[in-house]
């Protein structure tokens, strides 16, 4: 099995994991209600807005940061006999956590003021939105990278 990273540097694949990664950024952010998910809509059509394709380009500038962290994970899971849906889910706060790392410190880098005071105002309630997102973003890196 090619691991995350191995995976996301192949220029054929990886426009295809960045278009289904934005799929899903658009699926979480669609399914969120309420008042918080208003919050998190607004904020996701301020962000699209600073630039056509920043979604895109935000993507592809933490993918491989992405796949480096979620890597470690993916091999628990294999050693495990799990599948990564199976032990992505089951250790959802780990793998929210390995991603936060990394938004948190591209957030505290930005030179966007939007998107950085975008991103300090909806940080104290992204690990439960990042949790729910686990089960999207195992299927995606299943799709990719099972043998």
């Amino acid at each position: 099995m090619p691991t995350m990273l191995e995976t996301v540097q192949d220029p054929t694949k990886r426009k295809a994991i960045i278009a289904d990664c934005v799929t899903v950024i658009d699926e979480e952010v669609a399914s969120k209600g309420g008042l918080g998910g208003m919050a998190i809509k607004a904020a996701y059509k301020v962000v699209k807005g600073v630039k056509p394709g920043f979604i895109n380009e935000a993507v592809d500038g933490l993918l491989d940061d992405f796949s480096r962290q979620l890597d470690p994970l993916a091999k628990e899971a294999a050693e495990k006999g799990k599948s990564v849906p199976e032990y992505f889910e089951a250790n959802r706060s780990r793998v929210a956590d390995a991603l936060l790392v990394i938004t948190d410190g591209r957030a505290q880098r930005s030179r966007h003021a939007v998107v950085k005071g975008t991103y300090e105002k909806l940080r104290p309630s992204a690990k439960k939105h990042v949790e729910d997102a686990v089960p999207r973003v195992a299927r995606l890196i299943d799709k990719y990278t099972s043998a």
